[in-house]
This record gives C-alpha cells, structure tokens and sequence, in this order.
C-alpha cells in the first residue's frame, strides 16, 4: 500500500544534524514543502525532486494546500562557510544581501510574521547574526510547526491522508504530538483572549450556528479590541501594537482587514516591534511607566482644576463686568462644553500624527488662552477665551488615557485606568479651594487664572522634557526612518506611512456612527442617559454648596470650597474599593467561566451599588442642609455622592467597553458629547432651581430622578443578554 504524502509535514530544517540520517525519500518530499521559493528563484534554482519515490504510484494530497496561515521556516546552513547559491537573500538591518528580485525569501511565518534565522549577516568571528527585524518561533522544527497548525486548525490523520508507512525520525515525532479529531461537523473559535472552543459548525436545520460569545473564527489572530480611555482615546493592542496598525473603529473594519491580510500575505518591507525590543512602550521600565501615568493624571487634573476654577470667583467677576449670575455661570458651562470636541477631532488626530504633538500644540494653546482670560477687558473676550480653553483642553483629558492604553497591557491597564479615573473628578473638587481663599484673601480675581496659566505653563514644560511618544505607530514611523538612512533600503515603510488617507470614511466613523450607535442601541442610550445625568450633578454642585454651607452655615468661599473635599475623599474610597473588593470579584467570575469570556453584565454590579449610593446621598445632602444641622453632615453626603458618581463611572464605562469591543470607541465618543453637554447645562438651572425649590426640595428632586434611574443597571443584567443578540455593532453573540 502506498503512503499519502502529508502537506503539513514540514520536514527538518535543510543542514540540520538530524536530517543526514533520515530518510532520502522521505526527506525529498519534505524539503519540496519546506522550501518556499518566490518565481524568480524558481527560475534560477533547480527544482528538487518533490515527490516521494519508494513506490512509482506515490498518490496526491487528498486536501487541498492550507490557505496563507503558515508557511515553512527558511533555513540557511548552520556553518559560517555559506556559499553566495545557499545564503539567504533577505534584506538585512546591515543593507546588503538583498534579492534582485525585491523579494525577501523568508516571507512566510507565523501568521505572516518574519521567521527566525531568515535574515542573517555573517561577522568575521564566523558567527550568524539574525535580523532584529525576525520574530521568533521558539525554535521549533517543521514537523512540531506542522503539529501545531493541525491542532488549531481541527485536522486529523483522515484530513490529510495516511501516511502510517515510511515515517522517519521527524514524522515519529509529529506523531507523538497530541492532534486532536475533530468533526468536519464542528468548528474551533476562539475567545479575545486567545481560549479555543470547539462547537458545532451547523444547526439542525443545516444554517450555520450563530458565533459564539465573543468569539472569533480560530483561523482570524491579528486583531483585538482596541482599548478605549474614559473620554473617548483609542490605542491599539495584542498585535495589532506589535505591528504598528492603526485601531480599528469597528468589527467589520476589523474583518476587512483580516481578509486583506489573508489575501496579499505579509510584507516582508513592513518593520514591526521586536520581542523585548527597548523602543516598544510596554517594554519601558514599570517605575518610568507609572511616572507617565501619574504625568497623565495631571495634565487631566490641570484641564478639570481648570473648569471649575470660575465657582469661587463669580461675585467679583459679576462685580468687574456687571453681568448677571446666569452669565456669570457660562464661565464654567462653556468650558466644559469644550470637552465636547475631545473624542471628535483631538482622539482621531493623535491616531494620525501621535500624541506628543498633541500633547504640546494644544497646551501651548490652551496656555496661552488662560493668558486671554486673566487680561479680558469685556464680558464677550473672557466667554470666548473660556470656551476655546475648554476646546483645547479636552486634548489631554482624551489622549491622556490613551497614552496609558499605549503602555500598559491588558494585565495591568485596569488598575492604571482606575487610578487615572480618579482625576477628572479631583480636578473639580480643587478649583472652589483655590478660587475661595483667592477671593477671601481680597487678592485680585484675575489670579486664579493667572494661577491657571503657571499651571498650564509647568504641565507644558514636563511634556517637552520628560513625555516621549508613547503611540506605537508613530513609534514605528520614526524606526522605518530610521532604517532606510541606515540601509539605504527605501522599501522599508511603517503601516501609518501607507495608511489609508480617506479621511471621508474615517469622518463617517469619527462624526456620525457615534449618534447613529446612540440612536439604534438601546443600550447605551440607557447607560449614556444614566452617565450624563450623573455628570450634570458633579457641576450643579458648584451651585448647590454655596446654598448650602455660605447661606445655611455661614462659611466663607474659602471654606465653602474646603467642603468639596468630602465629595473627592469619597471617590477615592470608592478606587480602594475598587481595586480590593470589585476586580478581584471580576477576575474569579473571568476564571470560573473560562474557557467562555465573562459577562459583560458581571461589570454592572457595582453600578447598582453606586446608584443606590446616589439615592441616599441626595435626599442625605438635602434633608442635613438645614442650619440646626452640624455642617459635617452635608460633608459626609458629599463624600456618598463622590463614591456614587466615581463607581457609576468607572462600571457603566467597562460596561460599554465590554459589550462593543471593536466599536467601543465610537459608543464612548457618543457618550462622552451628551455627557459633557448635561455638564454644561446643569449649572445654568441649578441656581433658579435652589433658589425657588430650597435646598431640602431641589435635592429631593435629583435624588427622584436618581431614584427612577436606578434600576437600569439591574434591567441591563436581566436583559442584556438578549440586546446583545440583537445590537448590530455588538459582536458579543449569545453561545447556541
């Protein structure tokens, strides 16, 4: 009986040790597979013979030849004596070696990935020095690459044909690997993390099965969800940041890309991240990347600090420009409705030309508008100045979280986030302290924001010296430079340089499918609702504290500013709590359901505490206003609403991230506008509203409103599963 030829043996690397004594026969059918030549060497070199000739009648692959997913490694001879037929033609970091055909040799590899030992330079000790532009593969042979592709593929011995007979040492080998039989009737998926399921490829019916939760096809390993800061910044991840791709906006992106990949096969000329290399961000020393990220909680303490500043200051502005209360107000409202435009024009620019640039031009600009502010004759220049200084400093508040998405992976960026998230609400705890004892001290008021601008000025001097550009592909833009002044090689390019430059599809995803997602989702329309509800309350208490502690207790701005710390020591119990009670109980739930990804509904639990926190918190802060009442008591409500507001935050915003994945981005860009416009119109009212209402009764009000929101975490627990199977941008399907 004549023996099948199996296309996946791969065979011993071709002047390995252990070839001289295998199999001639064999070994000539393998060597034909490994050797993976491009046209014009096939034209120069002479074609091996390829088929195995024990028998005359050597039969065919029953299958046909795998789709681009792995190719066999290319080989050079171990010995320095390599003759100019045998050495590899790839180009090099050095620049010679090239292949007059502009075809690297070792184009094939791990899912299009450089394989080791292809680009090589001979040193004059004698020695081989691989191209630091090769990846690795572990060092394993053909046969053990072979076995890995049959066991993540599904394949078995029937697949591929017999091949029981005239096995060498290599082919024993291979069949000593664990290969598991899998159905042609099933398929193997995999999770985002990597976790392969098998299940089954059809239905009773004969359609195929729905994919499963948060699965994707096993064949499909290039790309992962992005990762998304709280105010809209995106940074790519797993491969995606190795290989320096911009972040896709959605799951059909995502495939796109994919299947482009599949088609054309890898480029060879396209630099990527090293392993271990020094330049990648996530390779940076833990203690200089815990540095960045408390640089990027300042720079959004600064933007924060800044938009409340105003509360404490507004009796003596309405005294310089003898407007009235409401306009006074706009000082803050058009500040924070600047933050509108971080997710739509500052997140989608840094993708395009890194955020260092960002970072400097738009706080040299912000800057020199909190100058604009301290000298403004009129009441016309300083609105003007607040709002475009509220535009500018939306930068930092987006990209700031996106610069700790560009260097920490998926195992420590939880807890960065949770402490970075802790920022945008101390900013505006701080501002009504520094503006009281500013106006109390009878100092003029135009130093609050010349406190400002000196602020601005140290955050701007801190990012030139000691920020360097955390994006990865602009990092890799700056290395494909770099390598063609080195070599000479002007094929070498990063992926940005060639990027897609039709801005009208990307302005589509930036400007639009952030309001058609909130309009067609009901999901995150609730949590959006929820979210921007929870945000106007942070900035009516600007208005609301002076109601409470300067006309019911006395207390001068300064002091009235000092009762803020009670809502920011609040938040900062609820991080504590956070990262001791909430992740830890996250992660057993993300283990006990492995190999199944975890519910994206598991993240809303503690949303449900937060928001009943909410609850009591209001009708505690309005029902203790009273002057009989000792003032630490609205303190201490104040000190609930901060964990209420920081846990609602920090849930509902891993929520939309779970539920979305690869269109997280454009769902908190939406959220993020409607939740920076409720910020800026809830001060308006809130002085009418304490005014006519009392204290006791306009805290009541928005203690019912947080009573009739309350339940949305707990109906998004019940029913999320099935508006996940309905949502049109949410891959996450229920498992069938």
């Amino acid at each position: 009986m004549s023996s099948q030829h199996d296309p996946l043996v791969l065979g011993q690397p071709y002047g390995s040790a252990s070839q001289s004594g295998a199999n001639t026969n064999t070994n000539n059918s393998t060597n034909a597979i490994a050797h993976v030549e491009t046209p014009s060497q096939q034209s120069q070199q002479p074609q091996p013979s390829a088929v195995p000739t024990d028998t005359e009648n050597a039969s065919t692959p029953t299958r046909p030849p795998l789709p681009h997913l792995r190719t066999a490694p290319q080989a050079t001879r171990s010995t320095p004596s390599l003759t100019p037929d045998t050495e590899s033609s790839t180009a090099t970091l050095a620049g010679h070696g090239a292949n007059p055909s502009g075809i690297p040799l070792a184009a094939g590899g791990l899912h299009g990935q450089p394989l080791p030992g292809s680009h090589m330079t001979e040193k004059q000790e004698g020695h081989l020095e691989k191209d630091h532009q090769a990846a690795g593969t572990s060092g394993k042979t053909g046969p053990e690459i072979a076995a890995l592709a049959k066991a993540e593929l599904g394949l078995n011995e029937k697949d591929v044909g017999d091949f029981s007979q005239g096995r060498n040492e290599s082919s024993d080998k291979l069949g000593a690997l664990p290969i598991p039989d899998v159905d042609p009737s099933r398929k193997v998926e995999r999770t985002a993390s990597g976790t392969h399921i098998t299940g089954h490829a059809r239905d009773a019916s004969g359609q195929e099965t729905v994919r499963g939760f948060g699965m994707v096809p096993v064949t499909r390993q290039q790309s992962l969800p992005p990762a998304v800061s709280p105010f809209g910044g995106v940074a790519p991840t797993g491969p995606d940041a190795e290989m320096g791709l911009r972040a896709v906006r959605s799951h059909e992106e995502e495939e796109e890309r994919e299947a482009e990949m599949q088609k054309t096969g890898p480029d060879p000329w396209s630099v990527r991240f090293e392993p271990g290399e020094k330049i990648n961000p996530k390779n940076w020393g833990v203690a200089y990347r815990w540095y960045l990220t408390g640089v990027a909680g300042l720079l959004v303490l600064n933007s924060t600090f800044a938009s409340s500043s105003p509360s404490g200051i507004v009796s003596d502005m309405e005294k310089e420009f003898g407007f009235s209360q409401e306009v006074a107000v706009l000082t803050i409202s058009l500040f924070v409705a600047g933050y509108c435009v971080g997710p739509l024009l500052w997140g989608p620019l840094s993708e395009s030309y890194g955020r260092r640039p960002l970072f400097i031009g738009t706080f040299l600009v912000y800057t020199g508008f909190q100058v604009g502010c301290a000298l403004s004759k009129n009441t016309a220049s300083i609105l003007v100045f607040r709002f475009l200084g509220g535009t500018f400093a939306a930068a930092p508040l987006t990209n700031s979280g996106a610069l700790i998405a560009d260097i920490w992976d998926g195992d420590h960026r939880g807890q960065a986030m949770s402490l970075f998230s802790l920022a945008p609400f101390a900013g505006p705890s701080i501002g009504p302290i520094v503006a009281g004892f500013i106006q109390v001290s009878g100092t003029d008021w135009r130093w609050v924001f010349w406190i400002l601008t000196i602020f601005a000025g140290v955050c701007l001097v801190i990012i030139i010296f000691t920020v360097p550009e955390t994006y990865a592909p602009m990092i890799l833009v700056t290395k494909a430079k770099r390598l063609r002044k080195e070599t000479g090689e002007e094929r070498w390019y990063a992926p940005l340089e060639k990027a897609d430059t039709r801005w009208k599809a990307r302005l589509s995803d930036i400007l639009l499918k952030p309001f058609i997602m909130l309009a067609l989702e009901p999901m995150l329309l609730s949590v959006t609702l929820y979210m921007s509800f929870v945000y106007g309350v942070v900035y009516l208490l600007f208005e609301a504290y002076p109601f409470v502690f300067i006309e019911n207790h006395g207390f001068n701005t300064g002091e009235e500013g000092l009762a803020f710390l009670g809502f920011f020591s609040g938040g900062a119990l609820m991080v504590i709590f956070y990262l001791a009670i909430i992740e830890p109980r996250y992660q057993r739930h993300a283990a006990k359901m492995a190999p199944a990804p975890p519910k994206p509904e598991k993240r809303l639990e503690l949303c449900v505490i937060s928001g009943w926190c909410l609850v009591v918190a209001m009708f505690w802060f309005g029902w203790t206003s009273y002057p009989s009442i000792h003032w630490i008591s609205p303190v201490l409500a104040g000190g609930l609403i901060g964990m209420g507001v920081l846990g609602m935050f920090v849930s509902l915003f891993n929520y939309i991230i779970d539920v979305y994945l690869w269109a997280a981005a454009s769902a908190l860009a939406g959220a993020t506008v409607a939740r920076s416009a409720c910020g800026a119109a809830f001060p308006l009212f809130a002085t009418q509203m304490y005014a006519k209402l009392g204290t006791q009764w306009a805290s009541s009000l928005l203690g019912f409103l947080a009573l009739l929101m309350a339940p949305i975490p707990i109906v998004l627990m019940k029913f999320g599963p099935k508006l996940r199977m309905r949502s049109k941008y949410s891959p996450n399907k229920m498992m069938q």
